[in-house]
């Protein structure tokens, strides 16, 4: 079996993991045949037991990493209950890696509030006939459902009270790029609290 040659470019010499990520998104979108922002986020419910699933980043900045969610729903649960989350972010045509991991906190109300507004009808209509992660009797239950919320709100739909976003506020990122004979690169940047400086570490592979 012949090794894959080495991927370019040298990014271990980066100080900035927000920067480097956003560089390395900027690469996905350019050659991800789906979403680049799609990414698996874990959990852990009341058991100890990890939970694991994928969602849609929705932003990101120094003060973390932002998806939107039903607070009701199995992640939202967990993530209020333990105040914990990660991320991994995949990029196979790029043969790249992230993981983010941190406490979470809720986005402020005007966040949700202007990412819900940017939202399709459907969507938002969604998001109340949902009552995700809970049992549903049938496709039809749920449909029709829908039906009463497109005839409740034929314009504006405002945002449920159960949903909104949570920001996971990094302590570790850590880069992995694919190597040949599997001597890939790795750096793990880590910080003490949310305005902590960071601190950047090679690992093997």
């Amino acid at each position: 079996m012949v090794e894959r040659q080495l991927t370019t470019g040298d990014f271990t010499e980066a100080d900035d993991p927000v920067a480097l990520f956003h560089d390395w998104l900027e690469d996905a979108a350019q050659s991800e045949p789906n979403d680049p922002s799609a990414t698996a986020l874990a959990t852990v419910d009341a058991d100890g037991l990890p939970d694991v699933r994928m969602v849609l980043l929705k932003s990101f900045d120094a003060r973390g990493f932002v998806f939107y969610t039903n607070f009701e729903s199995a992640k939202g649960r967990e993530i209020l209950a333990t105040g914990k989350a990660a991320m991994c972010f995949h990029w196979k045509s790029r043969r790249r890696q992230v993981r983010v991991r941190g406490r979470t906190e809720e986005v402020t109300q005007a966040e949700a509030d202007a990412y819900y507004a940017s939202r399709p009808h459907g969507s938002r209509i969604g998001a109340w006939a949902s009552a995700q992660s809970r049992p549903l009797e049938s496709r039809a239950v749920l449909e029709e459902k829908v039906r009463g919320l497109e005839l409740k709100y034929p314009g504006d739909v405002p945002r449920p009270p159960h949903w909104s976003g949570f920001r996971i506020v990094p302590s570790q990122i850590e880069f992995w790029q694919d190597g040949q004979f599997r001597l890939h690169d790795r750096i793990a940047f880590t910080r003490e609290g949310a305005n902590g400086t960071w601190s950047k570490t090679r690992l093997y592979p």
